[in-house]
């Protein structure tokens, strides 16, 4: 029997950081939080109320932005796998709210009339009646 143990395997371990590494790893995960804070921001004050669809566009041009600076980041630092897929995700949910930004600027003032006549419905019935005002009120497919 041998009584010294011998390791399967050698362990890797990373080697440590320099300042400078740790330095552009803190700024990415600053740029990482900015850019969540926004895409949330953006959704929930989207969820808000159609009049502050100017905050909306504002805080999705700065998510946009984030982003592509996180994205580019993350790819040529090669630093978080983490960041990228949380980066790729709020690039994704930010090109939905461009989307939904556009379609709610076009149609502005139906769905600001919407808002507010589902802000005085107290009963399902008048819900479902803003439903069918706004049906009535937006434009119909062309045959």
């Amino acid at each position: 029997m041998n009584g010294t143990p011998e390791p399967a395997q050698q362990q890797r371990t990373k080697p440590p950081l320099s300042e400078a590494a740790k330095a552009s790893l803190a700024r990415t995960h600053t740029l990482f939080r900015m850019f969540v804070v926004s895409v949330l921001g953006a959704f929930f004050v989207y969820q808000l109320d159609v009049n502050y669809l100017w905050l909306t566009a504002f805080l999705t041009v700065a998510s946009l932005v984030l982003g592509v600076v996180l994205l580019v980041r993350a790819a040529r630092l090669r630093e978080s796998k983490l960041v990228l897929i949380g980066t790729i995700a709020g690039l994704v949910v930010t090109a939905i709210l461009m989307l939904l930004i556009l379609v709610t600027a076009l149609f502005f003032t139906e769905v600001r009339d919407y808002q507010a006549c589902l802000a005085r419905a107290l009963t399902d019935q008048a819900r479902s009646a803003c439903r069918v005002q706004l049906e009535g009120s937006l434009p119909t497919q062309i045959p």
